[in-house]
């Protein structure tokens, strides 16, 4: 039986080893207050202030000054080789929404990883959050409420279909594939979409300002209400 090292209400922030900056983890922070890392993103939490609530992976990657400044029992090591620390830690949790940073952006082989994670676990609602960013699998159907104009790009993970609602070219009746027709740089001219799709293998890729909307549209209810409007 899978064990559970945290459980939360509310939403979590998980920290990778890889770049983050100050503003995503401010704009992550204004949503989801707990913060956990993947292995060596304990360093990166600490870099920014945060003593995480929990570090999980298989440990190859924390050094052992930043183990040492770590709570005692906050550690948990996962021996096995075949996943990624991300994959690990995103397995061993559970709350509505999880925000990653530091998966996505400093290099191609480990954003890659983390999208194969993302579609392995189609019952996780994550949002990754890299540079300019945010990325997340869209489940069978979302509503989205954007600002008017906002860049929406789709990407499929495998061969799916849908239909749209508020896109500028609407998707209906497209067969997508990651080796064939994708859907990048669409436009929601009103703000207001609505996707559905036949399988949970569509990533959507919205501008970091987005994040909110990405989450509240992700995990209905749950984003704490003083972020509402923000």
């Amino acid at each position: 039986m899978r064990r559970t090292f945290v459980e939360s209400q509310d939403g979590l922030i998980l920290l990778g080893a890889g770049p983050v900056g100050r503003a995503n983890f401010s704009a992550a922070r204004a949503l989801a207050s707990r913060v956990i890392a993947a292995d060596g993103g304990a360093r990166r939490a600490l870099a920014l202030g945060v003593m995480p609530e929990a570090v999980i992976g298989d440990l190859d990657s924390l050094d052992s000054a930043t183990r040492a400044a770590l709570p005692e029992g906050s550690v948990h090591r996962i021996a096995e080789q075949d996943s990624t620390d991300f994959d690990k830690t995103l397995r061993h949790i559970a709350a509505p929404f999880v925000i990653g940073l530091g998966f996505w952006g400093a290099r191609m082989d480990h954003g890659l990883a983390a999208l194969n994670v993302l579609a392995r676990h189609p019952d996780r609602r994550c949002v990754l959050m890299g540079g300019r960013e945010v990325c997340f699998l869209c489940p069978p159907e979302l509503d989205l409420a954007l600002r008017p104009g906002t860049r929406v790009s789709l990407f499929p993970l495998g061969p799916v279909e849908g239909e749209s609602e508020g896109l500028e070219w609407p998707i209906g009746g497209l067969k997508f594939a990651p080796d064939g027709r994708v859907g990048t740089s669409n436009r929601a001219p009103t703000g207001r979409v609505r996707l559905r799709f036949t399988a949970p293998r569509m990533l959507v890729m919205l501008p970091a300002g987005a994040l909110e909307a990405a989450v509240r549209a992700l995990a209905p209810g749950a984003v704490p209400p003083a972020a509402l409007g923000g």
